[in-house]
C-alpha cells in the first residue's frame, strides 16, 4: 500500500472507483488493520488555546523519520518534522501567542520534569547536552502532506548528548540518542 501514501480517502476511492466507506473497509483487510490515518479534528482555536497554558507542553507523537534512506521512504505527517519549528513560526513569531522563552519550556524542562528526567530539558553543569540552536526570526516548517519528508529552515545546530547531529543546517549520520524512560516505567 506503498503507493497510497499520502493520498487521501476520496482519492483512493475515486482511484479504485468504489465508495469512500467500502474502500476504507478493503484499506483495512488489506493491511491488517495496520493502516494510519491523519485525522483532522482539532480547531485552530483550540489548538491556540491549549498552548496558551503554562502547564501544557508540545510533543511529537511520530515514530522515527528520515529524508533518507529506508524512513525516507515512509509518507509521515508533517508535524513528523515540523511540530516545533510550526510554533516557533506560528504561535511566537506570527501570531505572539506564546513568547519564545515559553515555546522553549514547553518543548525541553516542562516535558522533562512531567517525566522525572531530572538530567535533561535545562542547560546547567552535570546535565547532558540536548541543544537546538536556531534562528528565531527563519525557523519554519516545511513539511506538507504532499511532501512530508522536509526538514524544517533555520534549524542551524542540534546537538543529542553533546553530538552534533545537524550542523550547518546539515544532518551528520550521527545516531547518540538513546531511549529515555521517566521514573515510573516499568519493563
Amino acid at each position: 500500500l506503498l503507493p497510497l501514501q499520502g493520498r487521501t480517502l476520496a482519492e483512493v476511492a475515486s482511484k479504485w472507483k468504489k465508495d469512500p466507506i467500502d474502500t476504507l473497509f478493503d484499506l483495512l483487510i488489506e493491511d491488517d488493520a495496520l493502516t494510519e490515518v491523519a485525522v483532522f479534528g482539532m480547531s485552530e482555536a483550540d489548538v491556540a488555546l491549549a498552548l496558551e497554558q503554562p502547564w501544557v507542553s508540545v510533543d511529537n507523537d511520530s515514530s522515527g523519520t528520515s529524508p533518507e534512506g529506508i524512513l525516507g521512504k515512509e509518507h509521515p505527517h508533517p508535524r513528523a518534522y515540523g511540530t516545533f519549528p510550526r510554533v516557533l513560526r506560528k504561535y511566537v513569531r506570527e501570531e505572539h501567542k506564546l513568547t519564545l522563552e515559553d515555546a522553549v519550556r514547553k518543548f525541553t524542562a516542562l516535558p522533562a520534569q512531567r517525566m522525572r528526567l531530572t538530567d535533561r530539558g535545562v542547560l546547567k553543569q552535570g546535565v547532558w547536552a540536548d541543544l537546538v540552536i536556531f534562528d528565531p526570526t527563519t525557523i519554519r516548517d516545511t513539511a506538507t502532506y504532499e511532501s512530508p519528508n522536509s526538514l524544517s529552515q533555520g534549524m542551524e545546530y542540534v546537538l543529542v548528548n553533546g553530538v552534533p547531529v545537524i550542523d550547518h543546517g546539515q544532518m551528520t549520520g550521527a545516531l547518540p540518542g538513546k531511549v529515555l524512560r521517566g521514573a515510573g516505567y516499568e519493563p
